[in-house]
C-alpha cells in the first residue's frame, strides 16, 4: 500500500504537467488560474517516511561519549580553544567576568602541627554569600618568604569526608592509604603534605558541605523536582527555568566561588602568585578543569577522577546549560595547555584513559611543543578514588613544576587527626550566617540584578558603542545559538519536484547539511509572470513551509504579493516541524534525556535546545540561499506565526548577510516561558536582554518589528538612534503584520 499511494502521487504530478504542456495556451493558463497544490503534493517526503537526521535520534546525556579530536595545527586549536573558553564563560555565568567585590576575608583560630599549621578561613565571594574552609601554612616561614600556593577544591564527600575507623585496615593492606589517621580524611591529608612539602594550601567547602551551609546540600547536589513557586520573574531559586534563562547554575557559583578562592590564595602575603596550583577529586576534578579552563593565573594543575570520554559528572553541581554541547571533560581539560597538568586514571569511568583521551592529549602538548607537560598514570586496580597513591603522583607533580625545590619528593608522613572544634568555622565569635529559601532568593536576585546592571552598561549611545555591544552581547548569543551560517560546499540539495502554477514555479526539495546530517525540506515559488528581480524572501513560519500557503493551497495572500513584485520566495520545514512529525501534533514540549530529576542541565549541558536547532536551520537556509548559482541581488529573512524570535536570533548572528529582515514577534518576551521544556526556551536568553537585545543586534541593518509599540523596545531603538540608521528600524504594532511587513519590503 505504502508503494502504491507513492506511485499515485507521483503519476498524479506527471500527468498534471503532461495535461497542462499538450493544452492550448490560453486555456493552459486558465487552468492554472484556477489551479492548486493538492495537500498530498505538498510532502516532500514519502507518506510515513521521516527526513533523514541525525537529530531525531536520541539525546545525549552525561553517560555519553565524548571523544577529543586534537585539530591539525596550532592555529586550529587556538581558534578552537578560544571558542571553547567563550563557552564555558557564557555556560556558567561568567561572560563578562561579573565584577570582584571585597572578600573580606577572616582568618582565625590558628593551631599546630608537626610540619604545617592550619587556620579557619571565610570571606565573601559576593557580597553576603560566605565562601568557608582551612588554611594549611609551612611552618618556620622567615619574613619575606615567598611560596607556591595551592588551591583544592575537595569534590564530594566533603573536605572532611572520613573513611572511618573500620575501613582503615582494608584501605591499608590494599595500598590505598598508608596511615590510620591522616587516612581516614584524604582530603586534609593531601593539604597537610603541601604545606609540609613548603605550600600555602586552601582547602574550601562546596556549596552545602561542612559549613557552606547558606545553600543546602539537598538543594545544591540533590535537587530533583521543579519548585514553581519559586520560578517567576521576580522570584526564582536555583535550576528554576527563569535561572537557567539567566544562566545562574549552582556549577556557575561555583565556579565563581573557585575564581574568588584562587583571588584569596594570590592575595597571602607569602605566596608567589608567580606558582600556583590547583588540584581536586571528583567533583573536585570537575571544578579544577572549569577553573583551569577560563583562568590563566594556575600554573600547575592536577584534575584527577574526572579527566574521561565517559561519564562526564553525575551531579547537578557539575552541568549546566551549555556547557559540553560539542565537547566534553577532556577537551575541556585540554584548555590548560601547555600549562603543566596531570592525572590518574581508575577502575571507574576514566579507566579508558590510556588509550581513549590521553593520547590525544599528548598529541596536542607535542604539537604546542611541551610533551612533558602532561602525564596520566594507570592505577586501574583501585576503584574511584584520590588515594595516597594518586596523592603520591600529584606530589612529585607539583614538586617539579611549581618549584617546590625537593631533589626527592617527600613521602606524606602520618599526623594526629585534627578535632571538630579545629576544623569547625562557625562558632560564637563567627555566628553561622543565615541560609535556606528566602537566603536562595537573595542571592539569585543579586546575582541576576549585577548581571542585569553590566549590561545596561553596554546599551549603546554611539556608533563606536556598538562594537562593544556586539562584542560582549553578540558573542554570548553566538555561543548560546553555538553555529554560525554553515559553508554552502557542506550543504547537499536534493531535488524532488517542480511544478507550474499561476505565475510561478513551485519546487520541493530536500537541503541537507553534510557534516552535522541535518536534513529538511523546503518548498519555493519562482515568479513567471514577472520577471524575477533579483530578490529571495526567506518565510519562516511557525506551521513550518505550510505558512506559505493559504488554506486552499495557493500562495499565500502576502507570498502572492511578493511573487507578483518580482520576489521568490523560500520556505521549509525546520526540526521538528511538519514533516518531521509524521502524524504528531506540533511540538509543546521539547525532548529531556531520561534522567527523572527535574533538571534542565542533565538535557542541555549535552544538546542543543529545540529553539537553537530551529535557528541552525534557517542559518543553513540563509547560506543556500545567499551563496546559489543564480546569484540572488538580495537575501530577505522573515518570521511570523510564532518564528519571529528564531529569526531575530538567525539574524543577530548573520548580520549583514541577510539584507532586510522582517520579524513579527507578538510582544513574545522569553521570560515570560513557564518551563525549560517549552519549544521556545532559550537558555541565557534573559540574561543577555531577551528578544529587545536580539533585535538590537541587527543594528544598523533594515529591520522590521510586527506586534511590538518603540517603548517596548527601547534597547532596539536606542541602538539604532546611536548608530545614525533609525530610518532602518521600522516598528508596526499590530501582530500578524503580514501585509505590513510585505509592504515595507516591497517599498525598500
Amino acid at each position: 500500500m505504502f508503494l502504491l499511494s507513492r506511485l499515485n502521487m507521483v503519476l498524479r504530478r506527471v500527468a498534471i504537467r503532461f495535461f497542462v504542456c499538450l493544452l492550448p495556451l490560453g486555456f493552459a493558463l486558465a487552468v492554472s488560474c484556477e489551479s492548486r497544490i493538492a495537500a498530498e503534493e505538498l510532502r516532500v517526503y514519502e507518506n510515513g517516511q521521516l527526513p533523514d537526521d541525525s537529530r531525531l535520534n536520541g539525546l545525549k546525556d552525561l553517560n555519553g561519549y565524548f571523544p577529543f579530536h586534537v585539530p591539525a595545527s596550532q592555529p586550529e586549536w587556538e581558534a578552537r580553544r578560544d571558542h571553547l573558553r567563550t563557552q564555558v564563560l557564557v555556560a556558567t555565568g561568567l561572560w563578562p567576568m561579573p565584577k570582584r567585590t571585597a572578600l573580606n576575608a577572616i582568618i582565625f583560630g590558628k593551631i599546630e602541627r608537626d610540619g604545617f599549621t592550619v587556620e579557619k578561613v571565610y570571606f565573601e565571594s559576593v557580597p553576603g554569600h560566605f565562601v568557608t574552609g582551612l588554611l594549611f601554612r609551612p611552618t618556620g616561614l622567615k619574613s619575606g618568604q615567598k611560596v607556591a600556593g595551592v588551591l583544592c577544591p575537595h569534590g564530594h564527600g566533603g573536605r572532611l569526608q572520613d573513611y572511618g575507623a573500620n575501613k582503615m585496615v582494608n584501605l591499608i593492606e590494599s595500598g590505598a592509604e598508608k596511615y590510620v589517621e591522616s587516612g581516614r580524611f584524604p582530603k586534609l591529608a593531601r593539604c597537610a603534605h603541601l604545606a609540609r612539602m613548603g605550600c600555602s594550601v586552601f582547602i574550601f567547602d562546596m556549596l552545602g558541605y561542612a559549613d557552606s551551609t547558606q545553600i543546602s546540600r539537598q538543594t545544591a547536589h540533590r535537587f530533583s523536582e521543579q519548585r514553581p513557586k519559586l520560578d517567576s520573574p521576580d522570584r526564582f531559586g536555583f535550576f528554576s527555568t527563569q535561572a537557567e534563562m539567566r544562566l545562574i547554575s549552582i556549577m556557575g557559583l561555583q565556579t565563581w566561588n573557585s575564581i574568588r578562592a584562587l583571588d584569596f590564595v594570590a592575595d597571602l602575603p607569602e605566596v608567589d602568585a608567580t606558582r600556583l596550583g590547583v588540584t581536586g577529586g571528583s567533583g573536585g576534578g570537575t571544578q579544577t578543569i572549569l577553573l583551569g579552563a577560563i583562568d590563566p593565573r594556575p600554573t600547575a594543575a592536577f584534575p584527577n577522577g574526572m579527566v574521561s570520554t565517559a561519564m562526564q559528572g553525575g551531579c547537578t553541581c557539575e552541568n549546566c546549560c551549555l556547557l559540553r554541547i560539542g565537547t566534553g571533560n577532556v577537551e575541556l581539560a585540554a584548555l590548560f595547555a601547555p600549562r603543566p597538568q596531570a592525572m590518574t586514571a581508575a577502575n571507574d569511568w576514566t579507566k579508558d584513559m590510556m588509550t581513549k583521551g590521553y593520547p590525544q592529549l599528548r598529541q596536542l602538548y607535542e604539537m604546542l611543543g611541551a610533551p612533558n607537560n602532561v602525564y596520566c598514570r594507570p592505577l586501574l586496580h583501585f576503584p574511584h578514588n584520590y588515594n595516597y597513591v594518586s596523592r603520591e603522583t600529584m606530589y612529585d607533580w607539583f614538586n617539579r613544576h611549581l618549584d617546590l625545590g625537593h631533589k626527592q619528593t617527600p613521602v606524606e608522613t602520618d599526623y594526629a587527626m585534627l578535632t571538630s572544634a579545629e576544623t569547625s568555622i562557625w562558632d560564637a565569635e563567627h555566628p553561622r550566617p543565615d541560609g535556606g529559601e528566602e537566603y536562595e532568593l537573595s542571592l539569585t536576585s543579586y546575582l541576576s540584578e549585577q548581571s542585569d546592571s553590566q549590561l545596561a552598561e553596554l546599551t549603546p549611545t554611539t556608533a563606536a558603542d556598538l562594537s562593544k555591544f556586539q562584542s560582549v552581547v553578540g558573542t554570548a548569543f553566538r555561543s548560546i545559538i553555538g553555529r554560525g551560517r554553515p559553508a554552502h560546499d557542506d550543504i547537499g540539495r536534493t531535488k524532488v519536484d517542480k511544478q507550474t502554477g499561476a505565475g510561478y514555479l513551485f519546487f520541493e526539495d530536500k537541503l541537507r547539511l553534510q557534516p552535522q546530517g541535518e536534513e529538511f525540506p523546503i518548498h519555493s515559488f519562482y515568479p513567471t509572470s514577472t520577471i524575477w528581480n533579483g530578490d529571495v524572501v526567506i518565510w519562516i513560519d511557525g506551521k513550518g513551509k505550510a505558512g506559505i500557503l493559504d488554506d486552499t493551497g495557493r500562495p499565500h495572500p502576502a507570498v502572492q504579493r511578493l511573487l507578483d513584485g518580482g520576489a521568490s520566495v523560500v520556505s521549509a520545514d525546520l526540526f521538528q516541524q511538519g514533516e518531521f512529525l509524521g502524524e504528531r501534533q506540533p511540538i509543546t514540549k521539547q525532548r529531556v534525556v531520561s534522567n527523572p530529576r527535574e533538571f534542565a542541565g542533565y538535557t542541555f549541558t549535552y544538546n542543543e535546545t529545540l529553539f537553537a536547532r530551529r535557528v541552525h536551520d534557517v542559518l543553513t537556509l540563509i547560506t543556500y540561499v545567499k551563496d546559489d548559482e543564480h546569484a540572488p541581488k538580495r537575501v530577505n529573512l522573515c518570521g511570523f506565526n510564532g518564528a519571529g524570535p528564531i529569526v531575530a536570533a538567525a539574524r543577530a548572528i548573520c548580520g549583514a548577510d541577510v539584507d532586510r529582515a522582517a520579524v513579527d514577534n507578538a510582544g513574545f518576551r522569553f521570560t515570560n516561558l513557564k518551563s525549560y521544556r517549552d519549544p521556545l526556551f532559550l537558555p541565557g536568553a534573559v540574561k543577555y536582554g531577551d528578544v529587545p537585545a536580539l533585535l538590537a543586534l541587527s543594528a544598523p541593518h533594515p529591520l522590521w518589528v510586527g506586534g511590538e509599540e518603540s517603548t517596548d523596545i527601547e534597547l532596539t531603538t536606542k541602538t539604532y538612534a546611536a548608530t545614525e540608521a533609525t530610518e532602518n528600524l521600522a516598528v508596526h504594532g499590530a501582530s500578524n503584520g503580514y501585509e505590513a511587513a510585505v509592504n515595507w519590503l516591497l517599498e525598500r
